[in-house]
């Protein structure tokens, strides 16, 4: 019997095999290296364009003439190559590709670490580097050695104040940053029913903050009702009985609000414990917490209140921010005194759009705290949707009602 892992790349853990490729992306940091990779290699024509997808993300609107000029050179290659381009305000590669794009079952293969979050589909989803991403527009396809799976069994449900980033901070604290190196991560258990899509995207996103080559959940009812919405049928994915390299269980009705202290993912501490500590921004958004859900669930947080210190939502995508505005949640967080970015990544990475100075707190819902990160000096701690909004009405790290 085999894993998910197993089942979709049609071999068993620690085989190499080739596979083609289903979908293949780039942003337009690791774009341009695709593209001078693939000039360097002599190839003029990719066979498989309807397969490949370009997504302008990280450093968007551009923030100097060099990052325009590269942009620019990216969008003209695009045209001519017949590949899909999401340009400026399109939103994060990772939501992108995950409003219907990706299916169950599929090989997806991104040039960006945290692809691993759209294994929240049933697919087998994993980031490369720039020059894997050239050999595989190239070619269409790649090679893969079949990873070992940590199987994460959830058991009960989220109550109080604890939600899906909750989850993730904990399974990242009990694995470390290298304890599922090169294995995959399967979600499952009676509480796994419980995740929305939204949580599933958030758990998987931080699988490779543990090593790992993917997250993955199995496709089932919720999956296939979320697909409906934008018009794809798909099929439910069924667990076996199999033999996993190593296990995890969580008991979610016992999960509280956590916090990942500076400067390490897996360095995790109870809200309770870091409770008062001052910061200088508040930031909500990125691959990780960045959907309607977590900007609704923050609104409803910080609706007719005024925030304490300033505070950066930035919606993960187009769709997320065109939701938030017909809704009202965009006005809510607005009134409240927060700033609103352009869907994109800048902050997470340091690029613009909030940046730290020197000696700054930031509480972020983003999924990494390095030293330096958003800003040389500043340091991070990563939270839920819910503490954040909590802490962003004090000023100071708070545990949100309820826990």
């Amino acid at each position: 019997m085999s894993t998910l892992c197993e089942q979709i790349l049609g071999a068993p853990a620690g085989e190499y095999v080739d596979r083609p490729v289903d979908l293949a992306f780039a942003h337009d940091g690791t774009g341009v290296l695709t593209r001078e990779t693939l000039r360097e290699m002599g190839v003029d024509t990719i066979p498989h364009p309807e397969r490949v997808r370009l997504i302008f993300d990280h450093i968007v609107p551009a923030n100097t003439s060099i990052t325009a000029d590269l942009q620019k050179e990216l969008r003209e290659y695009a045209c001519s190559s017949g590949i899909a381009l999401s340009d400026v305000g399109g939103g994060i590669c990772h939501q992108v590709m995950s409003e219907g794009v990706v299916r169950p079952g599929q090989i997806v293969v991104g040039a960006d670490s945290h692809t691993c979050t759209l294994g929240a589909f049933g697919a087998f989803a994993t980031g490369v580097g720039a020059t894997d991403m050239a050999a595989i527009w190239a070619s269409g396809s790649t090679w893969f050695r079949v990873p070992e799976t940590v199987r994460v069994t959830l058991a009960g449900r989220l109550d109080g104040a604890a939600e899906p980033k909750d989850v993730a901070l904990a399974y990242v604290g009990k694995l470390g940053m290298d304890g599922a190196s090169y294995r995959a991560l399967e979600f499952l258990g009676d509480g796994a029913a419980g995740i929305s899509m939204a949580g599933r995207l958030t758990l998987c996103n931080m699988a490779v903050e543990t090593g790992a080559k993917t997250g993955m959940f199995y496709a089932d009812d919720v999956t296939l009702q979320y697909l409906a919405g934008y018009g794809v049928a798909a099929e439910r994915q069924e667990p076996e009985e199999c033999c996993a390299a190593a296990s995890v269980a969580i008991d979610l009705d016992a999960v509280a609000p956590l916090v990942a202290v500076p400067h390490r993912v897996d360095t995790v501490r109870p809200v309770a414990e870091v409770a008062g500590t001052p910061l200088d921004q508040v930031f909500v958004g990125t691959c990780t917490n960045g959907r309607f859900e977590d900007l609704q669930r923050f609104a409803r947080i910080v609706r007719g209140r005024q925030v304490a210190v300033r505070t950066i939502v930035v919606p993960a995508s187009r769709s997320v921010l065109r939701q938030a505005a017909a809704t009202g949640v965009l006005a809510d967080i607005v009134e409240a005194g927060c700033m609103i970015a352009a869907p994109g990544c800048g902050p997470c990475l340091g690029a613009h759009s909030g940046v730290l100075g020197e000696g700054e707190v930031c509480l972020s819902t983003a999924n990494r705290n390095f030293k330096n990160r958003m800003g040389v000096g500043g340091e991070i701690y990563l939270s839920s949707v819910a503490t954040a909004a909590a802490s962003a009405l004090t000023g100071t790290i708070t545990e949100p009602e309820g826990a």
